[in-house]
């Protein structure tokens, strides 16, 4: 392994391999991504439902969204971006008004096809789903899917071909400190001397800030995710389905780990009957745990009946059911940039939205080290500063 590069990279996730990817674009060679599994896509960028959207509350998620949707649709490197949509519904005239609010803001921001949407409406996109209860929604097009572990890949690779290096199987000890600034980062091989690292390592995040002395507010949660064969085919453009008010939710299903092996054989809908849905249960407190319990199918499967015949009566497909790790901030926006130890940066805290916000972060990244701040999009607003401030987002619709 390597004994020195000028920037270090901590966790060849999603996240870290599109920081590397956008330095080598800027022709940023000596770069060393360490990676602790013996393979990448084994955290929490290979867990992820791989949901793409622009429908969110802040300004800075928004714009995020809309350069990282932009990028992945745009990019020659084929991430699977497919553009079924996001469908947000309310069963309260206050969580309609919210929605209503957030489609004005979405749209004076420059996204385009977000609309509202009546009883009558959500009933057309998602036959057979109850809307007794729900008073209205809202609906994205240009929302939709992305495949985590090929957005992943492609910055790896292009990261890789632009000279930077990576290691796997190395864990990350601890940072060294001198007079204020990085020197090296110690490791499970050894010494890597560096001027600069940046942790990428999502749910471990704030463990290893904590050997630089920073107090980095990043704690892991369990979400755990059903996996099922409906009865009947779904319907054919089914979009992403989220309850404003429980968080409970629902969408096709695809294999990406199981594609990335064998594309042929693990085609995207299968046969069109295997769904994905999940709800951020309350029970659930900081932990790394990523084991997924059966007692979860019931709880999810209450929630489903009062949804939808075809979800209630599905068979779960146990073998495929998962958990995977969430990295909470206490605002639940991401946590980027500089800290008070000089050339240590942080890109951690997505709450879930880390490989969707991946090209717009790995590009801030990027120039926050080489130029001193973005220019492409203000994120200052994310800056770990923001908590010793008092300064926190505010941000409804996360799951």
């Amino acid at each position: 392994m390597k004994k020195r590069a000028q920037i270090v990279i901590i966790g060849g996730g999603v996240v870290g391999a599109s920081v590397a990817f956008h330095l080598a674009e800027r022709g940023v060679r000596d770069v060393l991504i360490l990676e602790r599994e013996t393979e990448q896509g084994r955290g929490s960028t290979g867990a992820a439902t791989g949901g793409v959207r622009a429908q969110f509350e802040t300004d800075i998620n928004i714009r995020m969204s809309l350069y990282s949707i932009d990028f992945l649709k745009n990019w020659e490197h084929n991430c699977e971006y497919d553009p079924k949509g996001y469908l947000f519904f309310a069963t309260t005239e206050g969580q309609f008004d919210y929605l209503r609010r957030n489609v004005e803001k979405q749209r004076s921001l420059g996204v385009r096809d977000v609309s509202v949407v009546d009883t009558g409406e959500i009933a057309k996109i998602v036959p057979g789903m109850n809307c007794e209860d729900i008073t209205g929604g809202t609906f994205g097009a240009h929302d939709g899917f992305i495949n985590p572990l090929a957005v992943m890949r492609g910055f790896a690779e292009g990261a890789l071909c632009g000279g930077v290096s990576m290691e796997f199987g190395v864990e990350v000890i601890g940072l060294n400190v001198e007079n204020g600034r990085i020197t090296s980062v110690e490791t499970s091989r050894g010494t890597v001397e560096c001027d600069v690292a940046v942790i990428c390592t999502g749910a471990r995040a704030a463990e290893i800030a904590s050997t630089a002395d920073i107090e980095l507010p990043v704690s892991p949660q369990r979400r755990q995710i059903v996996w099922s064969r409906t009865r009947e085919p779904l319907p054919e453009h089914l979009p992403m389905v989220i309850d404003i008010g429980s968080g409970f939710h629902f969408r096709p299903a695809r294999d990406f780990r199981g594609a990335m092996k064998n594309p042929v054989a693990t085609a995207p809908g299968s046969d069109g009957r295997e769904v994905l849905f999940a709800y951020p249960d309350p029970d659930e407190t900081t932990s790394i745990r990523t084991d997924f319990e059966d007692s979860f199918i019931f709880k999810v499967y209450e929630r489903a009946k009062l949804r939808a015949d075809f979800l209630f009566e599905s068979e779960v497909v146990r073998e495929r059911c998962r958990a995977g790790l969430y990295e909470n901030s206490p605002d639940h926006h991401a946590i980027l940039g500089a800290c008070e130890v000089g050339g240590l940066y942080t890109a951690n805290g997505f709450s879930g939205h880390g490989v969707m916000h991946s090209p717009a972060t790995g590009r801030a990244l990027a120039e926050i080290i080489l130029d001193g701040e973005a220019s492409f999009l203000d994120v200052s607003c994310l800056s770990l500063s923001r908590f010793a401030r008092g300064e926190l987002l505010h941000e409804t619709a996360f799951i």
